[in-house]
């Protein structure tokens, strides 16, 4: 199952170095990332295929994850407005979107409160 990864990294140079290589060195495939920096720190979203496995190797290497949530992994359009018709469709089943980045391709990564409807509403095929 696709699972999101939270690490707290240093704001300094080769932070974001150290986990791209442990994980290839474990040959986990990153697939998808958010990162940014601010007062010091880089809050990281790492998007992997085996969070048990990425967690494991990451912690070995000295790199704290804290916490790992399972996520929506979506293939989506490349053009104006998909977003938006996503989005509108889970907020119509009232379901809330926590989390959103770019995966690799066009793949859009979500966490959101209830996993289980929100693959219901977003079914292929299903429009609302």
């Amino acid at each position: 199952m696709p699972t999101d990864l939270t690490l707290m990294m240093e704001d300094r140079p080769g932070a974001l170095a150290k986990v791209g290589e442990a994980l290839g060195r474990a040959g986990i495939n990153i697939d998808g990332i958010c990162a940014f920096t601010g007062e010091g720190k880089g809050p990281m979203r790492v998007l992997v295929a085996d969070g048990a496995k990425a967690k494991k190797v990451l912690e070995a290497n000295k790199i704290a994850v804290s916490a790992t949530s399972d996520v929506l992994v979506l293939e989506v359009e490349d053009r104006p407005g998909i977003l938006a018709n996503i989005a509108r469709r889970l907020a119509s089943a009232n379901i809330n979107i926590q989390l959103a980045y770019l995966g690799t391709s066009t793949r859009l990564v979500l966490g959101v409160d209830d996993q289980q409807q929100a693959e219901a509403v977003l079914k292929p095929g299903k429009r609302s």
